[in-house]
């Protein structure tokens, strides 16, 4: 019981995850997708753990400074670009791939004396209204970027899809026909998918594909498992229970009492809280995992603790059971359903008070 609680990251389900998407999407290039701490997963252990990947993508510079630090020399793909010369030079020295997706990151091209010849990956916006060029802004964007071969080696393009993860959606194919319209007779190397894209419209697969949720062992599909599309989750997020009291029948617990014991309860307290994650608006009823046995959470989350109505269990409810919030016992995709939200933002939430052991 040194760790009360600890998020365990399993590598071989990293890698297991690695080759489903792989086999999903066969002859395509992979660009592994770890940015935001690798979805709370450690982004230098995750990285680490998928050396055949073809290239990374990070959000920020400083998540490919960390990369490289570790050694890490494969591709990078900085997917949010830069903004001024001093982050062009410093991707420069850091020898990255540059997303350009505004006329700001061309015209800082365009000033670049160049020390380093960037892959530049154009991004167009076929309907996302996020980032990237309009397809009517395409042509006089590539046409730039085309006349900088001493600073630009190889221009890719890219774009993103608003509604992958809706099965057979109408703006999913037709995005997928705009870009393919743009970049149809250009030569250039191309990537559509996500996660939801690899595993469920093959179409988008284009030359390079960008796994993120699904390297994690988590269905990118509301209502769907990950162990239904053969994935494997690579986090567990355990703690223990520090407590077990006795509640009379009527009687609250937790703050605001807004749970109250119809009968007489064993509660257990269990060490985890919304500082380390745990959404504050988890309602009663969630489910954990105790010594085996599911059980449901009661009242409001606390910054380090919450209760557990351990009545009638079996035994094993004890100060020190090991307790499972999510992991292959318990999807992460089941508590974001019950919290409302998606699995994304509880792994991306993981607290840093919470010590990653790879396992």
């Amino acid at each position: 019981m040194s760790r009360l609680i600890r998020a365990v990251i399993d590598s071989s389900a990293l890698r297991a995850n690695f080759a489903a998407v792989r086999a999903a999407a066969p002859g395509r290039r992979i660009m592994a997708v770890v940015k935001a701490n690798a979805y709370g997963h450690g982004l230098v252990p995750t990285a680490l753990a998928l050396p055949d990947a073809d290239a990374y993508a990070v959000a920020r510079i400083e998540e490919a400074v960390a990369l490289r630090a570790a050694g890490v020399r494969r591709a990078i793909v900085l997917l949010e670009g830069v903004f001024d010369a001093a982050q062009l030079q410093e991707a420069a020295q850091l020898e990255l791939d540059l997303v350009v997706h505004e006329p700001l990151q061309l015209s800082l091209l365009e000033q670049y004396r160049p020390a380093y010849r960037f892959v530049a990956w154009l991004k167009v916006d076929t309907g996302m209204n996020r980032l990237g060029f309009r397809p009517e802004e395409f042509a006089a964007a590539l046409a730039r970027l085309q006349d900088l071969p001493e600073g630009v080696r190889e221009i890719r393009l890219l774009t993103h899809l608003a509604c992958a993860d809706e099965r057979d959606a109408a703006m999913t194919a037709e995005q997928i026909a705009r870009f393919t319209h743009l970049a149809q007779g250009r030569g250039l190397a191309t990537s559509i998918a996500n996660s939801a894209a690899i595993l469920g419209t093959p179409a988008a697969q284009a030359d390079w594909i960008r796994p993120g949720l699904a390297l994690y062992g988590v269905s990118p599909f509301p209502g769907e498992t990950a162990g239904e599309l053969g994935l494997r989750p690579a986090m567990t997020l355990e703690t223990v229970v520090i407590a077990t009291r006795r509640v009379p029948a009527g009687e609250s617990v937790g703050y605001g009492g807004t749970w109250r014991a119809a009968r007489e309860s064993r509660i257990a307290i269990i060490a985890a809280g919304y500082g380390d994650g745990l959404p504050w608006g988890l309602p009663t009823g969630t489910s954990v995992v105790i010594a085996g046995q599911r059980l449901p959470l009661v009242g409001r989350v606390s910054m380090d603790m919450v209760a557990v109505d351990a009545s009638g269990a079996g035994p094993g409810i004890e100060v020190g059971a090991r307790v499972v919030l999510w992991g292959p016992e318990l999807p992460v995709e089941r508590m974001a359903a019950s919290a409302g939200t998606i699995p994304y933002e509880l792994l991306c939430s993981v607290s840093q008070r919470v010590p990653l052991v790879l396992g």
